[in-house]
């Protein structure tokens, strides 16, 4: 059996049910493969996923398309590579209390943002708010990251950066109403989040046993679209405790089609990448230059 090491960008969530599923169903087994999926909670997120992959402590990982140029341009390149879109539409949004009295990004200004801090995530939420009026100042704050939902429900900040099929569901299911704010509705061209990513310069060595994990997870995805049922009753213990108030039958409705709406799960599109590559560039959000192609392979997927 082939050893292979996930790492995941948060704990166990509707984005992560296909991994789950394969790994539940035996497709990884039938396909040669001991797959180990890694919780952040282990570490407390000590090590982000990306940077596990970059030490060799794992052989794919979960991030934003961002995390894949920032690492490509920081001062010592590292090759990480975009191997499947988990969602094909952009699923995230920026989210306040229903009655903090923000009712549109320019009432951020002034307020307090709990931050991930990405390298570009600030400077995204900045333009958000330029580009409906206001003029992008607002105070910064870097919570644990594991907690930052938990300081908008508590009121320790205003706003925040979230999953609609995961807080979003969690929220719909609580007294406190919230505001949504989707990237797309404020010009910002969003790209592919979570994105399975994995070393570059290993994808050639490691050309079989890799493509036999994407294939493996695309069947658990596609079980989840055929059996939602099932799939849902599987993946629920792994859902962390705190978390198990989640309607995942709701969770998973609102993720389906955004999982694949056809048969190219996983499949990237050229010209979402490059959109938003080009736009980093016109912010003036990176200066190094990297080719969006170069982000990216769907040599795996086929």
């Amino acid at each position: 059996m082939k050893k292979i090491t996930l790492a995941l960008d948060w704990t166990p969530n509707i984005n992560h049910i296909g991994f789950f599923i394969a790994q539940e169903k035996g497709f990884y087994k039938d396909a040669g493969l001991d797959v180990s999926i890694v919780d952040p909670i282990q570490d407390d997120y000590k090590i982000t996923p990306a940077k596990k992959v970059e030490l060799g402590t794992a052989d794919f990982a979960l991030c934003p398309t961002e995390s894949i140029i920032s690492y490509r341009t920081k001062n010592r390149p590292f090759n990480l590579t975009g191997v499947a879109a988990i969602l094909k539409k952009d699923l995230s949004a920026i989210v306040v209390k229903g009655d903090s009295g923000i009712d549109s990004p320019k009432d951020l200004d002034g307020k307090r943002y709990s931050s991930y801090q990405a390298r570009y995530e600030d400077e995204i939420v900045r333009q958000m708010i330029i580009n409906d009026g206001g003029t992008g100042t607002f105070d910064i704050g870097y919570p644990e990251k594991l907690g930052i939902w938990e300081t908008i429900l508590d009121g320790s900040y205003d706003a925040t950066w979230i999953f609609m099929n995961w807080e979003g569901v969690e929220a719909q299911g609580t007294d406190q109403p919230l505001h949504f704010f989707k990237l797309e509705d404020y010009d910002i061209p969003y790209s592919y989040s979570p994105v399975l990513v994995a070393n570059g310069d290993l994808l050639k060595d490691h050309h079989e046993p890799y493509r036999k994990f994407i294939e493996a997870t695309r069947q658990g995805y596609y079980h989840c679209k055929d059996y939602p049922q099932e799939s849902i009753a599987l993946f629920q213990k792994h859902v962390p405790s705190t978390d198990a108030h989640i309607n995942l039958d709701e969770a998973l409705q609102l993720s389906l089609p955004s999982f694949s709406p056809g048969d190219d799960w996983g499949i990237f599109d050229p010209a979402v990448i490059e959109k938003f590559v080009d736009w980093i560039y016109s912010k003036n959000l990176e200066s190094k230059p990297v080719k969006a192609t170069d982000l990216y392979t769907n040599d795996l997927l086929s």
